[in-house]
């Protein structure tokens, strides 16, 4: 795997569909994991953010009035920049991505932008969907806070938009180095398309723990790389 590029989001809440963006970062790396370059975005979201998400990611209400561009102006940029990689054929890391992606979707959506998601071809790479499909049987979490120590990668600020797109890139490379067949020499869109057949039969699994375990109506979310 050579060079990618990385995005990722802080928010104001957890629910795709309905939260906003308080804080995003698109950037490129090279084959060693550098930077090249990349751009960050503080957002006025036009809403309150609640306590609980600023407890993670730093930024309150008042900071994002005082010091964001309009919400409206960074999901554009935000999605230009998204555009260039889609055309460019880049691979995209995005760590879980149907999150960041489905809200991208929806906030360009909310402003009368067209959504980015089709114009990204076989080109999406989620850390941790191949880390629980190539480490099924390990133990413990698989937050990027998780999994960045047990591939060696350094992450200083996490919940930072930033630093956290910086390492699941970092990520997605080490991953490729230490599976070379598995991950590493496939051709692009083929590990794109194991991705998705990943992810659903990861969705299948917890929902057939979840219905036995603790709730026999359960439904898991399904869509990868965005939710359907």
């Amino acid at each position: 795997m050579s060079r990618v590029a990385v995005f990722d989001t802080e928010t104001t809440g957890v629910k795709p569909l309905e939260d906003r963006i308080v804080t995003a970062f698109v950037g490129m790396l090279d084959a060693t994991g550098e930077v090249e370059r990349g751009t960050d975005w503080l957002a006025d979201p036009g809403v309150e953010i609640p306590e609980q998400a600023a407890a993670v990611h730093g930024i309150t209400t008042e900071m994002a009035r005082e010091e964001g561009e309009p919400a409206a102006v960074v999901v554009g940029k935000v999605r230009v920049a998204i555009e260039w990689i889609a055309v460019h054929r880049v691979p995209l890391v995005v760590f879980n991505a149907p999150y960041d992606l489905t809200l991208l979707d929806a906030e360009c959506r909310r402003y009368g932008l067209e959504p980015v998601s089709p114009l990204l071809g076989e080109q999406v790479i989620d850390p941790l969907v191949i880390d629980r499909a190539v480490e099924k049987f390990r133990k413990g979490k698989r937050t990027l806070v998780d999994l960045a120590p047990v591939y060696g990668v350094e992450l200083l600020d996490a919940h930072s938009a930033g630093d956290d797109a910086i390492a699941a890139g970092q990520l997605a490379l080490a991953m490729a180095a230490k599976y070379p067949e598995e991950i590493g020499a496939l051709p692009l869109d083929e590990l794109h398309r194991r991705q998705v057949a990943w992810a659903e039969a990861q969705a299948k699994d917890f929902e057939e723990y979840m219905r036995r375990a603790r709730d026999p109506e359960f439904t898991a979310d399904r869509g990868w790389p965005v939710k359907r």
